[in-house]
């Protein structure tokens, strides 16, 4: 795989890998916790998680779509915001975002080129606004949505009474001990993201 295109893999990979750390550390709040208002862009930790997946739900779609050589589908926006939180529990939250990481993770995974990443997608916008970008662009701006606002839940995290986990460790070849827990989990390998050759030993 081109290194540009193995690149937005690994981001696909960290962002389904963090989603995991965090919303397993919010699976063990109460619910009273999960819901409750505190300081952010979003007033609590559910508004802010699921902000995230319904986001996720609209690029993916759009992305989708211009993989498949389909129109952008015109109820797209209207279909993914229709519900500001359409899940109130962790449980199902999560469950909402391990499908979209997988969808992610599969996108990320179909670009064979670094030419293919310059792919004009389309995307619909409420009252007829229509915006191009690079699948490359897209890509990028979704991954920094995904951390700007999951850093705010992070931070909310510390507002509990549960410490935030660490969402530094997934890039380094000498932290795969502290994600190796994880990885098993996930039913992940050091070598399937980053190559047979990897070297994980050294700091």
């Amino acid at each position: 795989m081109p290194a540009l295109a193995h690149h937005l893999l690994t981001q696909a990979y960290n962002n389904a890998w963090a989603n995991h750390r965090l919303l397993g550390a919010c699976a063990q709040l109460s619910a009273a916790d999960f819901g409750a208002p505190r300081v952010g862009f979003f007033p609590s930790l559910r508004a802010t998680l699921n902000h995230i997946l319904t986001v996720d739900c609209f690029y993916l779609g759009a992305l989708e779509r211009e993989l498949r050589g389909e129109a952008p589908d015109p109820q797209a926006y209207e279909d993914c915001f229709a519900v500001d939180q359409p899940f109130q529990d962790c449980a199902g939250l999560a469950a909402a975002q391990r499908e979209a990481d997988r969808r992610l993770l599969a996108y990320c995974a179909a670009q064979r080129s670094d030419a293919e990443l310059q792919r004009p997608v389309t995307v619909l916008r409420p009252g007829g606004r229509v915006q191009v970008d690079t699948r490359l662009r897209l890509l990028a701006h979704l991954f920094q949505h995904q951390i700007h606002h999951r850093g705010q839940v992070h931070a909310m995290l510390a507002g509990t009474p549960l410490a935030p986990p660490q969402l530094d460790e997934f890039y380094c070849a000498g932290e795969a001990s502290l994600r190796a827990a994880d990885f098993a989990a996930l039913g992940w390998t050091e070598a399937a993201i980053w190559g047979a050759g990897s070297d994980t030993t050294r700091a």
